[in-house]
Parts: C-alpha cells; sequence; structure tokens
C-alpha cells in the first residue's frame, strides 16, 4: 500500500498553526473592520475568459485550469492534446483556479456595480493558486489578503491602508 502524500506545493496546518493563523487573521479582519472596509468573497474558480490576458503571458502559464466534465474529452484527439492549442484548451476547460483576489474583485465590481455605493472599501482572505514550480517558502496554493477601495482617487485612502497596516503590526507585535 502506497503511503499518501500531499500535491506539491501544499501543506497541512495543524491545530497550533491555525490557532496561531486564525489570531492574526482576525487581528487583521477587525482591523478592516474599523477602517471601514466591508467583507466579500469570490469563488475559487473563474471562467478562464476572465481570468487570462489580465496577468500576461507569464501569468496565464501560472494559471490551473480545470478540465470540464468527460463528456467534453470524447470529441479531443489525443494529437489535439498533446499540441495543446488555445482551440483544444477551450473544448476541454473554460475555467480556472483564480491566482489572486484583483482579477476577481474586478469583476465582482462590474457585476454589481449598481448595487455597491462608491467609494466602495473590501477586504477578502481567501486562498489563491498558482501552477508555479514549487521552492522553499513558495507554495502552490496559499492565502492572499487584499483591501481595496474604488471609487476615489483620493490620497487619504492609501494613508489609510498605511494606518491599517501599522495597526496590525502593532497589534501582532511586530515593529
Amino acid at each position: 500500500m502506497q503511503k499518501p502524500t500531499l500535491p506539491k506545493g501544499t501543506r497541512d496546518f495543524g491545530p497550533i498553526q491555525m490557532s496561531r493563523r486564525t489570531f492574526i487573521l482576525d487581528t487583521i479582519k477587525e482591523t478592516f473592520q474599523l477602517f471601514g472596509y466591508q467583507q466579500i468573497e469570490t469563488p475559487a474558480m473563474e471562467n478562464l475568459s476572465t481570468l487570462t490576458g489580465k496577468y500576461g503571458d507569464e501569468g496565464d502559464q501560472l494559471l490551473f485550469k480545470i478540465l470540464n466534465s468527460g463528456d467534453y474529452l470524447k470529441d479531443v484527439s489525443a494529437d489535439d492534446l498533446e499540441k495543446g492549442s488555445l482551440a483544444t484548451l477551450s473544448k476541454v476547460s473554460e475555467k480556472g483556479l483564480r491566482y489572486d483576489l484583483t482579477v476577481p474583485f474586478a469583476r465582482y465590481v462590474v457585476m454589481n456595480r449598481n448595487e455597491l455605493t462608491f467609494p466602495f472599501k473590501r477586504y477578502q482572505i481567501q486562498p489563491v493558486w498558482r501552477a508555479d514550480r514549487p521552492q522553499k517558502g513558495r507554495y502552490r496554493e496559499f492565502y492572499q489578503c487584499d483591501a481595496d477601495v474604488v471609487g476615489t482617487d483620493s490620497l487619504v485612502c492609501e494613508a489609510e491602508i498605511i494606518l491599517m497596516i501599522r495597526r496590525v503590526f502593532a497589534k501582532l507585535g511586530l515593529n
């Protein structure tokens, strides 16, 4: 019987690590909320048409693409799959795992602009995935923490971000 393993570039977190992580994330969330930022959540997967072309060629290569169901694969020849052409890719994959939180947030704003009050302050803490070669300290799956303001070009918002970072670092004892 083969010993179970993790996929390369991923890791488990035990109870002690999760307790520490929860404390850190709760401190960050509390600070964001204190400054009037609202939490949103976007799906782990997006349509490839939303994701591709937004990160440049290098970024597009780092996208994890999700295969469609097996029914789609029966119409694709092994030769086409080997070549990996864009036309073939669209037959077998229409979705991908998010590479970061920025592009999904932009899509969210466009789709919900009539319901949002601007300037809109949002924060998001969710996992992201990159089909990168794992290295020490560099994982394929990791959490990203974003705070953004859309609908204003005021520099006050930029200063506010700096104040939030200082507050979080102080609360965590990082100087």
